[in-house]
């Protein structure tokens, strides 16, 4: 036992003291640090924001007569088309009235055209008449006024013929203003030509409310809500159903006013869903808010969605990248890399195995990548880790970033 623990101890200190001396060989070589490429390629800056759809024009369809619903012809998600029948309200009494309009019409155009075809030539024979009548009363008296110059009939006869000369002068009189009352224009025809358009209005008055009994599309869309049900009384005002009007496909978002220098009308973007974020589409910038929102220190901005994708819905969350600006050949190197202390702009490098603090300018800013103009040159090491002082002795790995 004396001779194991005599050779042992020996064997125990030249271990501890090659431990001892590999910790401080890697105490002198430095801490393993991750370090990234400076690398040359394309990078393109961009704003990311959160945005939604926008709900289209949704409408509120309700009716603007008081009945009782018969049918409900569509559920809450059916596609509609304009003029397609909604809701079918009781029409019986509606449909009486508007029989009872017809039938005045009728009516009223029978009493025109007996006017017109008839009134007036019977009145016109009736002024033949009188005026041959009047001729034959003149010719009468005049001879009759002859007779009694030569003494052979008395004054009396005389002033009879005169009375029946009147008699036929007011009876023509008459007639040429019932003829004048039964032409075109005349009192008559134009009390007749009234009395039917009176009627017509009726008739299209009952037949307008008659179809106001049948509620329709007034748009193509899609039954978002439905609160009718056969057997309600319905009245003006009351919401009987909600449709989403189908159209052109917009997003809205609220980007941060510092980047109202960035964007412009017709700018190309980037979109997809929270949903779906594997699937995104294309869209384009179309609008810019006037104003500024001063309690988030936003402006709102609009995209037209040209071939919308088949999952959007309503007020959807998407995100929304925008393309600002794109460079096919650009020194580059990962954002995190990159230390920003105000306006300055400074990286570390590895040179010779030491740290070393070397100011930059940026250029292009992406998501992931910055541009560097100057500073750095393509292949350099930047530390990705932080912390470090400058001259640190440092060992690197490279990083995937």
């Amino acid at each position: 036992m004396n001779w194991l623990k005599q050779n042992l101890k020996p064997v125990i200190v030249a271990v501890l003291l090659a431990v001892a001396a590999l910790v401080a060989g890697q105490k002198l070589r430095g801490p393993v640090v991750d370090i990234a490429r400076v690398q040359e390629g394309p990078i393109e800056q961009s704003i990311v924001v959160s945005g939604r759809v926008q709900s289209p024009n949704r409408i509120e369809i309700g009716s603007v007569i008081t009945g009782r619903v018969v049918k409900v012809l569509v559920e809450e998600g059916a596609i509609v088309t304009p003029g397609q029948l909604l809701i079918q309200l009781e029409s019986e009494e509606l449909q009486a009235a508007l029989a009872q309009a017809a039938a005045g019409e009728a009516a009223a155009a029978a009493r025109e055209a007996s006017v017109r075809e008839l009134g007036l030539p019977q009145a016109t024979d009736a002024v033949t008449q009188a005026e041959a009548q009047f001729k034959f009363a003149e010719t009468e008296f005049n001879r009759n006024r002859e007779l009694r110059d030569k003494g052979f009939i008395s004054a009396s006869r005389l002033q009879d013929q005169e009375r029946l000369l009147e008699i036929a002068r007011s009876q023509l009189t008459a007639a040429r203003t019932g003829a004048r009352a039964q032409g075109a224009g005349g009192v008559q025809a134009r009390e007749a030509v009234v009395k039917l358009e009176e009627a017509r209005a009726t008739r299209a008055l009952a037949a307008s409310k008659l179809a106001q009994t049948a509620i329709r599309a007034p748009v193509a869309g899609t039954v978002l809500a439905r609160s009718a049900e056969p057997g309600d009384i319905v009245s003006p005002g009351k919401r009987l159903l909600v449709v989403n009007a189908r159209g052109e496909t917009r997003l809205t978002a609220q980007i941060d006013e510092k980047n109202l220098p960035y964007l412009k009308s017709d700018q190309e973007a980037r979109a997809s869903s929270e949903a779906f974020p594997e699937r995104s589409f294309a869209a384009r910038l179309y609008y810019i808010s006037p104003g500024v929102d001063i309690t988030r220190g936003s402006v709102e901005a609009r995209f037209r969605v040209a071939e919308p994708p088949d999952y959007l819905r309503a007020d959807m969350t998407v995100s929304i990248d925008i393309g600002i600006a794109q460079k096919d050949r650009a020194l580059t190197l990962p954002l995190a890399a990159l230390r920003e202390n105000g306006s300055e702009r400074t990286v570390q490098v590895v040179r010779d195995g030491r740290t070393q603090t070397l100011r930059v300018e940026t250029g292009v800013r992406g998501t992931r990548r910055v541009e560097i103009l100057s500073g750095v040159g393509a292949g350099e090491p930047v530390l990705l880790t932080r912390g470090m002082v400058d001259g640190a002795r440092v060992r690197t790995q490279e990083s995937g970033k």
